[in-house]
């Protein structure tokens, strides 16, 4: 069984910092990629940023947070600093495996965590 578990998520002021934090485990043979999500409410899930053979980050957060990836332990992290109001979503972490069950890569996704700004 193949799990991303997040964690990092909560409540902050405009200006402020957060890291978020997701781990992938159990039968992984290889991982292609990972990436971060949001979705706000109301609004269609959007890719945040892409960890791969290069980073790719959406524009409205460009300059403002940063992916990074830990291949040998699995992980993959967010920093998120001069945060917006508009930055306030469930954060998704999603990671493009190969695990020992199946022979395709195929696409797994964490729970979500809540990060919300706002004074």
């Amino acid at each position: 069984q193949v799990q991303l578990v997040e964690s990092g998520g909560g409540l902050v002021q405009p200006g402020g910092s957060l890291r978020l934090s997701c781990a992938a485990s159990g039968s992984i043979v290889s991982i292609n990629h990972m990436a971060w999500y949001r979705q706000a409410p109301g609004k269609q899930r959007e890719l945040v940023a892409v960890s791969g053979g290069s980073t790719n980050y959406a524009d409205s957060v460009k300059g403002r947070f940063t992916i990074s990836r830990d291949n040998a332990k699995n992980t993959v992290t967010l920093q998120m600093n001069s945060l917006k109001p508009e930055d306030t979503a469930v954060y998704y972490c999603k990671a493009v495996m190969l695990v020992r069950s199946d022979n395709y890569y195929r696409d797994y996704w964490g729970q979500g965590t809540q990060v919300t700004v706002s004074s």
